[in-house]
């Protein structure tokens, strides 16, 4: 059956066809650029963070962060968090995407902190990230969310 037929009007057919582009794309393998490097410097200098206290969120501005993300193997979906001086770092575990790789850590007690970079922005050189981190603090949840860059190192 015919997408005009399948999906009757004209909207539905540029939509069917939108679709079927799509589709190529992610049947070509398409993502995030080839060429990132095993290992990126991330700095995150503004965001917010978010706690319930008292039956409602509240916001507040959070301290800036910067961390490496390591040993950064795309098809393999892995790669290395370090925080900290020692380079002693946390597994990752990547997902591609088209035009980013998202790096999904599962800390200890179970919550999640993601970091999201996007293809290198060729005006500067940098990648664009985002950095979130889902948690709980005495039972109470907590979440931030950090907007920065990535270099290659």
């Amino acid at each position: 059956m015919r997408f005009g037929r399948m999906f009757g009007s004209g909207r539905a057919r540029v939509l069917a066809g939108g679709f079927a582009v799509l589709g190529c794309a992610f049947a070509t393998g398409a993502s995030a650029e080839e060429g990132l490097p095993k290992s990126l410097s991330c700095s995150f200098t503004s965001g917010t963070s978010w706690s319930y206290e008292a039956g409602d969120f509240k916001s507040k501005t959070p301290t800036a962060l910067s961390f490496t993300i390591d040993k950064i193997d795309l098809d393999g979906q892995s790669a290395t968090l370090n925080a900290n001086a020692e380079g002693t770092g946390a597994k990752l575990s990547v997902v591609r995407a088209i035009n980013a790789n998202h790096f999904l850590e599962a800390v200890n007690e179970g919550f999640l902190n993601l970091t999201t970079v996007y293809d290198k922005d060729s005006s500067n050189g940098k990648y664009p990230a985002v950095h979130s981190r889902h948690f709980g603090l005495l039972g109470q949840p907590v979440f931030s969310q950090y907007t920065g860059f990535c270099t290659a190192q």
